[in-house]
C-alpha cells in the first residue's frame, strides 16, 4: 500500500521564504566584504598609479614632472600659477614626494605631494584645467602622557634615558630656566613630567604638544610648574608655581640653554693671558660651550649694533628698555640685523671663537642705566606677577593637576627608569 504525502502550502511558503533570507544574506555579506577606496591625502589612490620617491641632488621640481611625461611649457604654467603658494625653486634633496598618475599608457602625472615633514605637505593639482596648490596635515591625535625621572649624570641623559627627544628636554628647560640651574642639577634629583603627545595614524609619533604640568625635586624642594592662561585678553599661557608665582622672569640667567659651563665671571680685577697676564677689567661672564652651540636673546628688545669689531669679533647688542641693555661676544655667526625686534629666547646667533677669545664661549655682558654690571649680583625685575583676583581660580585648576602629578611613581631603587604611562588626552 502506497502512502500519499501532502505538504501543506503553508509549510512550502516556510521553506522557500528561509531559502530567501540565506539568498539575501548571502548578498550582503558579498556586499560588506566589498573593498573600501584608498583615500588619502583626499584623493582615491585607486584612481592613479602612485609614485612614491625621493628627491635626489641636482634633481629640479621640472626633471621630475618631465620624467612623468609632463612638457615644460605644461611645468612652467604649473610653477608661474601656484608660486604664490608654493615656489617650485624651494624643493630639496632629501625630501620624500608622491606623484598620482594616470593609468593608461602614459602614466603622465596629474598631481605632485611634496611631503615637508610627516605631517605637513604641499599638494600640486594639475589634473585638470584648474592648476592650484594648497597645503595639506595629516590628522593629528593628542595623547596625554607622564613621566618620571631621576637625575644620575644630567637632565638630557634622564630625559633621552625616558625615551624621550631633545626638543621636550629644551622645552623643560625654558620653563624652568629662572627656577632650575640645570648646571647644578644634583644626582637623585627627580622630575615628574604631564604633557601631550601627537601622533598620526595612532601609532607614529611626530613631536610633542603642551607641557601642562612639571615638578621637580631639586635640593630637598618641590619646584612646581603649571601651565596657565590667566590674561583673558591676550590669552598667552605662562608657568607659574603652587603659590601662583610666574615662573618667568624678564631676563632670562644664561644666553646658553644648559649645556654649558661658565668659565670666567664678572671680575675688574682678573688678569687676562691674552693681554700679557696683566689685570684688565672683565666687565663680562663667559659661558663656554660647544662650537655652534645657538645663543639666546635673555630678554625681548630691539637690536642695536649687529657686527664684527676687534677683540669683540662678531657681536650683537639688545636693548631691552630704557634701563638694560645686553650684548653677545665672539660670535661665530650672527642672526639677526640693527633694528630688528626679537623675544626672549630667540636664537640671535652661535658659539663662536672670533675676536680676542682661546676657546668657544660667549661672552655675555649686562648694562643698567648706561653703566656695565654683574646680573647674578643684580636684583633684576621679575615678569608682570598674577593678579589676586585671578588667584583663586588658579588654585581650583592646578588642584587636579597637582594630585596627578603627586601620584606618578618615581623610579625605584631597582629600576632604572619607569615606564611611561600613556592616557588617552579628551580632545
Amino acid at each position: 500500500m502506497k502512502l500519499k504525502i501532502v505538504i501543506p502550502s503553508l509549510i512550502i511558503f516556510f521553506l522557500f521564504a528561509c531559502k530567501e533570507e540565506e539568498k539575501i544574506a548571502i548578498e550582503t555579506v558579498v556586499k560588506e566584504v566589498k573593498p573600501k577606496p584608498t583615500i588619502k591625502y583626499g584623493f582615491n589612490f585607486d584612481n592613479y598609479k602612485v609614485i612614491n620617491d625621493t628627491i635626489q641632488n641636482g634633481e629640479s621640481f621640472g626633471i621630475i614632472l618631465d620624467r612623468h611625461h609632463v612638457m615644460y611649457p605644461k611645468i612652467n604654467e604649473i610653477a608661474t600659477t601656484i608660486k604664490d603658494t608654493f615656489d617650485v625653486r624651494r624643493v630639496r634633496s632629501g625630501k620624500a614626494y608622491t606623484i598620482l598618475a594616470s593609468k593608461d599608457t602614459l602614466e603622465q602625472a596629474k598631481v605632485f605631494i611634496y611631503k615637508h615633514n610627516r605631517v605637513s605637505s604641499t599638494i600640486i593639482d594639475f589634473k585638470d584645467s584648474i592648476i592650484k596648490a594648497y597645503t595639506y596635515k595629516k590628522p593629528i591625535k593628542l595623547v596625554e602622557r607622564e613621566v618620571a625621572g631621576k637625575i644620575i649624570y644630567n637632565f638630557s641623559e634622564a630625559m633621552d634615558t625616558l625615551g624621550l627627544r631633545p626638543s621636550l628636554a629644551n622645552t623643560v628647560a625654558d620653563i624652568y630656566s629662572w627656577t632650575v640651574d640645570f648646571y647644578r642639577l644634583q644626582k637623585d634629583d627627580t622630575f615628574k613630567l604631564i604633557f601631550d603627545e601627537k601622533f598620526i595614524n595612532d601609532t607614529i609619533s611626530v613631536g610633542y604638544g603642551k607641557i601642562k604640568a612639571a615638578v621637580f625635586n631639586h635640593n630637598g624642594k618641590e619646584l612646581y610648574a603649571y601651565r596657565y592662561v590667566a590674561d583673558s585678553i591676550l590669552k598667552i599661557p605662562e608657568y607659574y608655581d603652587d603659590k601662583a608665582g610666574l615662573l618667568r622672569r624678564q631676563f632670562l640667567k644664561s644666553p646658553i640653554k644648559f649645556q654649558y659651563r661658565i668659565s670666567s665671571r664678572y671680575n675688574l680685577r682678573r688678569r687676562i693671558k691674552l693681554y700679557g697676564n696683566k689685570i684688565r677689567p672683565h666687565r663680562g661672564t663667559d659661558f663656554a660651550a660647544a662650537y655652534g652651540t645657538p645663543i639666546m636673546t635673555t630678554a625681548s628688545g630691539t637690536v642695536i649694533e649687529s657686527a664684527r669689531r676687534g677683540g669683540n669679533g662678531n657681536y650683537v647688542k639688545v636693548r631691552h628698555n630704557g634701563t638694560y641693555t645686553t650684548q653677545y661676544l665672539h660670535m661665530k655667526r650672527r642672526k639677526v640685523r640693527v633694528g630688528e625686534y626679537v623675544k626672549q629666547g630667540d636664537i640671535i646667533g652661535w658659539v663662536g671663537m672670533t675676536g680676542n677669545t682661546s676657546g668657544p664661549h660667549v661672552c655675555y655682558r649686562f648694562w643698567k642705566n648706561g653703566r656695565e654690571v654683574d646680573p647674578f649680583r643684580e636684583d633684576l625685575p621679575s615678569a608682570e606677577p598674577m593678579e589676586d583676583s585671578l588667584k583663586p581660580k588658579f588654585f581650583e585648576f592646578i588642584k587636579p593637576l597637582k594630585h596627578q602629578l603627586d601620584n606618578i611613581a618615581l623610579p625605584t631603587e631597582q629600576k632604572e627608569l619607569i615606564v611611561p604611562q600613556e592616557i588617552l588626552a579628551t580632545h
